[in-house]
């Protein structure tokens, strides 16, 4: 680590809790720290650092408020690590949303956009009838659960965020992920004030576009299903946000203790 006192050129030095918070950071994302890991009670971390408590104590300050540590209080407590996930990373971005009132449509459109690329993709892949192979039980789990919205819509989410995972492409998945987490947060949020998102009719046809959606991929017709996943999209925000389409993303849904849809 660089010392903090360094008076050369280049950029000025980091603090002591920010070059902390650096180093665990780093430790975090290249996979040397896991979910669950335990960096030890207060006391140890000075020592292994060489700083005072109060640095220490900002350092994990900065890493809770990014949801990466947890720092429990108490006899048994303990510094204790969190991976990254969309969850974390969809709260993120909802607070940089709500902060330049972004409308829910707007981010609705963000996926509109990724999801029939995606399809385009996986309908041209030389894997495009093992995607098919994958995708079909979720379609068939969402048939099994029509006359329950929450489960529905809960099985709904898995097929759409893996329709981009199976494109191949990382970072368009977890922007995916992130997006999707955001608007089905809302949308359980919603249900949960005692609204019906959806209805039967429409659950049927979500699942017939989906099957749809497999035949074009199963027959190689990339643009075919890229042309169709568009126009599906285009009814599933209407279904979704409904009214909502002008309101401004709400960080309240990502505090919220349910689950994902």
């Amino acid at each position: 680590m660089a010392n903090g006192n360094d008076g050369g050129g280049g950029s000025p030095p980091r603090e002591k809790p920010h070059r902390i918070a650096d180093e665990l950071r780093a430790l975090i994302a290249s996979g040397q720290l896991g979910e669950g890991d335990r960096l030890g009670r207060e006391p140890e971390l000075v020592e292994r650092f060489g700083v005072s408590r109060p640095s220490l104590r900002e350092a994990l300050r900065i890493l809770e408020a990014e949801g990466l540590v947890t720092v429990v209080r108490g006899v048994r407590g303990g510094v204790v690590v969190h991976e990254p996930g969309e969850r974390m990373a969809a709260r993120t971005a909802a607070l940089v949303l709500q902060a330049n009132d972004v409308p829910l449509g707007d981010v609705f459109e963000a996926r509109a956009l990724l999801e029939p690329l995606a399809a385009r993709i996986v309908a041209g892949s030389p894997g495009r009838w093992d995607a098919v192979d994958e995708l079909r039980p979720v379609v068939e789990w969402q048939r099994s659960c029509l006359d329950d919205p929450e489960r529905f819509y809960r099985a709904s989410a898995v097929f759409h965020e893996r329709l981009v995972e199976l494109s191949g492409n990382r970072t368009m998945s977890l922007v995916a992920e992130m997006v999707t987490e955001i608007l089905f947060r809302t949308v359980t949020a919603v249900r949960s004030d005692g609204h019906t998102v959806g209805s039967l009719s429409g659950r049927r046809r979500s699942i017939r576009s989906q099957e749809r959606l497999l035949a074009l991929i199963d027959e190689g017709d990339a643009e075919g299903a890229e042309r169709h996943w568009r126009a599906h999209m285009q009814v599933a925000r209407r279904v979704l946000l409904g009214h909502l389409g002008m309101s401004p993303v709400d960080v309240e849904h990502h505090d919220r203790p349910d689950g994902r849809v």
